[in-house]
């Protein structure tokens, strides 16, 4: 699958590229935790506070705005506290960045790419968050508010007592991720992928915002791709507003300060290049060893890999 991967990019004249697995500087997005380390030699830099990344977006935008052209990268990452059936600490991520795409036309790649990995015909649907929130639930998901969201999972009967929540933790958007997550994710993509775009602008995290006629809302320029009840990737119209970016991760700090997290200083060097300037581009992050787990007919992503975490 490794092999595939690398000949279908390079059918494509995509460039593969390496950047550092630790970073300065971690993502502030609240719903990502970051595993630290700290350099321990001598000289200036002991006791040093480093990360493993994330995911090598902010590194390989910093190589976009160098002029690397499109760009991919097969990179391992590390996320704090994902643990479970689907999640391990450490796992394999295909991240890439293509020049003057939009996410419609990065949709179509990516749902490419998957077809070819798991030996389906080329074909994938698409539909916006809103329209999807409409046709499950009959709400308006770039509305709703709180209240009338925790109604809909009642009606559903979902008890948040069962996940050890209660409603009073939930904010607006995670009530969204709960309700999407629990109601509508488990139908998504039975036949062929299925890509979820245009999302609420306060999940827009680092793509483009849009007026949308179909839901007469601001949206993120975002998708998702979904097959077989399962995420696999995530991407964005990439945001090229070294201010704009600054606001949203202050805002992103700002959260964090609500939940009583730790806050993340912006990378700052990633700010310098996004004001040099980045390319129009789309780009995308897909969870390598979940398309192993659904090419090898396995439930547990814990059986598509070697080496979990607690077996390492």
């Amino acid at each position: 699958m490794l092999a595939r991967i690398r000949a279908f990019f390079a059918a494509r004249a995509v460039l593969e590229v390496e950047t550092p697995v630790l970073a300065h500087h971690a993502v502030t997005d609240p719903q990502l935790h970051s595993l630290q380390t700290r350099r321990t030699g001598p000289g200036a830099a002991h006791g040093e506070l480093l990360y493993l990344h994330t995911s090598p977006e902010f590194a390989m935008k910093r190589l976009l705005c160098a002029g690397a052209g499109s760009i991919y990268q097969i990179a391992r990452v590390f996320r704090d506290g994902e643990s479970g059936r689907m999640h391990n600490p450490e796992f394999t991520l295909i991240e890439w960045y293509r020049l003057d795409f939009d996410h419609h036309r990065l949709m179509e790649e990516t749902a490419a790419l998957v077809c070819e990995l798991l030996a389906l015909p080329f074909a994938y649907d698409k539909q916006s968050y809103g329209a999807l929130f409409r046709q499950y639930l009959g709400i308006d998901p770039h509305r709703a508010q709180t209240a009338q969201l925790a109604e809909c999972a009642a009606h559903h009967g979902l008890d948040l007592a069962g996940f050890d929540i209660s409603g009073a933790e939930l904010t607006r958007d995670a009530w969204l991720d709960f309700l999407l997550s629990h109601l509508i994710q488990p139908k998504l993509g039975s036949e062929r992928p299925l890509c979820i775009y245009d999302y609420p602008v306060s999940q827009a995290a680092l793509a483009r915002l849009r007026w949308e006629e179909e839901s007469a809302a601001m949206v993120g320029e975002r998708f998702e791709l979904y097959f077989r009840g399962i995420e696999l990737a995530n991407g964005y119209h990439e945001l090229g507003d070294a201010n704009e970016q600054r606001a949203r991760f202050e805002r992103d700090n700002a959260l964090r300060r609500e939940a009583g997290e730790m806050e993340i200083a912006p990378d700052e060097r990633l700010l310098v290049a996004l004001a040099y300037g980045l390319p129009a581009c789309a780009g995308v992050a897909l969870g390598f060893d979940r398309l192993v787990m659904l090419a090898a007919g396995l439930t547990d992503i814990a059986e598509a890999m070697a080496f979990t975490t607690d077996r390492a």
